[in-house]
C-alpha cells in the first residue's frame, strides 16, 4: 500500500494540473470503488474550482471553491495520471474522444477548463473516495483520529516519549498506528528503525530521551529521502506522470533478508545479516548486530 511519501509525490503531481483551474466535466465511470461514491460525485465534481491540493497522513485532500473537500485514498493499486486533454486543441469534439481513450480501470475521469485530464485507475478497487462538506475536515470519520504529521513540529522527540508513555507494544507496531503519528507504513518504519538502531521489538514504553530524539529524526530523514526519490515502487504505485519511485534503490533493511546491511559492511562485519519476522501480520526488516 502506498504510504506517505508515495501519496505527497502524487499531491506533488495533482498540484499544477488541478490548483486554481475548473473541473469543466468530471465522469464516475462506476458507483463504487472499495466502497460506493458520494451521492452524486461527478455533478458535485463538475463546474468546481480547485482551490488547493493537500495530504493529510495518506489521504488526499482536493480543496474546492464551494468548501467541500475530495478526499481520496489510492489503497492497494489505486493511481492518479496526469496527461493534456483531447480538448485541448480539438475543441468539444476532443471532449467525446477523451472519454473514449479510458482503459479498464478508469474509474474516475476529470477534465479540466484548460484541457488537462486527471485520471483515477484502480485495477482491485481497494481505494476510495469521499466527499466531505464544509468545514467537515476535522471531524471527518477518515481524518478525525489522526496523529500528528511526521515531518510536523508537532512530531516531536517529547511528544513521541509521552505517547508511548505505558504502552507495552513493540515499537515497531506503535509506529504503524495511525493515531500515534500519521502516514507511516511497514517500509518507511523498518527503514527508520534501522536508521535510528532501535530493534523493531523493543517496547514502546522504552522509547524516551536519546532514543525518542534518534528516532524522531530518523523517520523524519527517510520520509524526506523517500519523497525526493519520488517514493518507493512496489506492484502498482506510479508518479502521476506513469514514472517509477526509485527509493526502493535506497532500503537500508526492507526487503533484504539474509543481506549484510550496508551500516554494517561499512564497519567491517559482514558477518551481520538481516532478519525478517512477522508482527501484527506484516514483514518486519532488521539488523540484529546494530538495532537493539
Amino acid at each position: 500500500m502506498p504510504e506517505l511519501p508515495e501519496v505527497e509525490t502524487v499531491v506533488r503531481g495533482l498540484r499544477p494540473a488541478l490548483e486554481g483551474k475548473r473541473i469543466a466535466r468530471a465522469e464516475a465511470r462506476r458507483p463504487d470503488l472499495r466502497f460506493p461514491l458520494p451521492e452524486n460525485f461527478a455533478a458535485r465534481l463538475t463546474g468546481r474550482t480547485v482551490r488547493e491540493v493537500v495530504r493529510r497522513a495518506k489521504y488526499i485532500l482536493i480543496r474546492l471553491d464551494n468548501g467541500e473537500t475530495w478526499l481520496a485514498h489510492l489503497g492497494m493499486s489505486g493511481r492518479f495520471t496526469v496527461s493534456p486533454g483531447a480538448s485541448a486543441s480539438s475543441g468539444q469534439a476532443g471532449h467525446n474522444s477523451g472519454w473514449a481513450l479510458a482503459e479498464k480501470h478508469d474509474h474516475v475521469i476529470v477534465e479540466m477548463a484548460d484541457g488537462g485530464r486527471v485520471v483515477f485507475n484502480d485495477a482491485r478497487r481497494f481505494g476510495y473516495m469521499d466527499m466531505i462538506p464544509p468545514g467537515g475536515e476535522a471531524a471527518s470519520v477518515h481524518l478525525r483520529m489522526l496523529g500528528p504529521e511526521p515531518l510536523s513540529a508537532a512530531f516531536s522527540p517529547d511528544y513521541l516519549a509521552e505517547t508511548l508513555r505505558g504502552k507495552r507494544t513493540p515499537i515497531k507496531s506503535a509506529l504503524l498506528d495511525q493515531r500515534v503519528v500519521a502516514g507511516i507504513g511497514n517500509i518507511y518504519a523498518c527503514e527508520a528503525l534501522w536508521r535510528a538502531e532501535i530493534s523493531p521489538q523493543r517496547s514502546a514504553h522504552t522509547i524516551a530521551g536519546g532514543r525518542a530524539m534518534r528516532l524522531v529524526g530518523a523517520v523524519r530523514s527517510v520520509l524526506d529521502d523517500a519523497i525526493a526519490a519520488g517514493g518507493s515502487s512496489l506492484r502498482d504505485y506510479v508518479q502521476t506522470d506513469g514514472e517509477l519511485g526509485y527509493f526502493q534503490h535506497n532500503w537500508g533493511v526492507y526487503g533484504r533478508e539474509g543481506e549484510s546491511c550496508s551500516a554494517c559492511r561499512a564497519d567491517v562485519h559482514d558477518e551481520c545479516k538481516i532478519s525478517r519476522i512477522v508482527q501484527s501480520g506484516r514483514s518486519t526488516f532488521y539488523c540484529p548486530r546494530r538495532q537493539r
